[in-house]
């Protein structure tokens, strides 16, 4: 019986290894793939991609590290992708397997969160403001505390993202958004907490929609969702706040449990072929760090100051980065605001 039941279960796993083969499950932030991209993949590879989504890098952290098996490929930020190879999460991408990768202009590569990356392969990067709605907001916009201003009330979209959020407040507090000060981060949770009346929604997945349908009139947000917004509504614009804001790069990379590691290093090196690279970063309205994708832009695109930051403008920005023991204190501070 037990030499039978052996024979049925080495069946069913070859059965199962050629249709595990077949398939790539992706775990990314929503909207940020073009359908488009994605067939041609399935139709020149023959693997079918299966798309699941989540709202931010703390709730990719939580499955990943509860044990959720079956993700191919994932995108998380740098910082999180820092969390996620020190948590031995996440497993090496043989250079040899994505040749393209040697199109990435080389001020994205070898960072501090993926040194040699090893576990990572650069995306798409961009920085995070404000959506104004001038027809309804008619006072210029270059300061963060317009989003406390209480004539607002009900018109104003935050970021579902605790190291976003939190930045906000800090860069306004005039602290580093990557600060570990106890009592800035305890300050910055008592301006949002004074800041949520003010709120109509925290949400990462809605920020073009929430613009373009006029239901809210600011809303911080990562430059691609407002600039979408922007080709619908004239009367959106983007503005980075004179305190600051956030930079961020995100990445491919491939979990420990995924179960068709070929299929993802296929995928990687397809969406780095310069034209594909070019096409998704049109279509999310972001910048890439694919120079050989440049070319494949257009003036308009290449010189919008709104996706390709200025030198000034870069001047006083900050990249993201981990904060180590102190994200469980963001995260339960934010808790405290979601709940209170």
């Amino acid at each position: 019986m037990r030499k039978l039941a052996l024979i049925v279960l080495g069946c069913l796993l070859a059965l199962s290894a050629p249709a595990a083969a077949q398939t790539l499950n992706i775990y990314n932030w929503a909207d940020y793939l073009d359908d488009a991209v994605i067939r041609e993949f399935e139709r020149e590879y023959g693997i079918r991609v299966i798309y699941n989504v989540y709202s931010n890098n703390e709730e990719l952290h939580a499955r990943l590290r509860g044990g959720a098996s079956g993700y191919d490929v994932i995108f998380p930020s740098d910082y999180m992708a820092e969390v996620l190879i020190a948590e031995g999460l996440l497993q090496p991408i043989p250079r040899e397997a994505v040749p393209n990768l040697a199109y990435i202009d080389e001020r994205f590569l070898d960072l501090p969160f993926d040194p040699g990356n090893q576990y990572t392969v650069p995306y798409l990067w961009g920085s995070t403001g404000i959506g104004v709605n001038t027809r309804y907001v008619k006072e210029p916009v270059d300061s963060w505390d317009i989003l406390w201003d209480p004539k607002y009330r009900g018109r104003i979209a935050m970021l579902n993202d605790p190291r976003e959020v939190f930045g906000v407040a800090l860069k306004r507090l005039g602290y580093s958004a990557n600060t570990r000060d106890l009592e800035a981060l305890e300050k910055a949770k008592e301006l949002l907490v004074e800041q949520k009346p003010l709120v109509l929604t925290y949400d990462s997945d809605n920020t073009e929609i929430l613009l373009v349908s006029e239901e809210v009139w600011l809303a911080h947000g990562y430059s691609g969702d407002v600039l979408r917004a922007m080709e619908d509504n004239p009367d959106i614009t983007y503005v980075v706040p004179k305190e600051g804001g956030l930079l961020w790069m995100d990445v491919m990379a491939i979990p420990k449990t995924a179960r068709n590691v070929d299929g993802a290093l296929k995928f990687i090196n397809f969406i780095l072929r310069p034209d594909i690279h070019a096409r998704l970063a049109e279509a999310n309205q972001y910048p890439t760090p694919n120079r050989a994708a440049w070319e494949y832009h257009d003036e308009e695109f290449r010189q919008n100051p709104a996706i390709y930051v200025p030198d000034d403008v870069m001047e006083r920005m900050e990249w993201i980065e981990d904060l180590g023991d102190m994200a469980t204190v963001v995260d339960r501070l934010w808790t405290e605001v979601k709940a209170d």
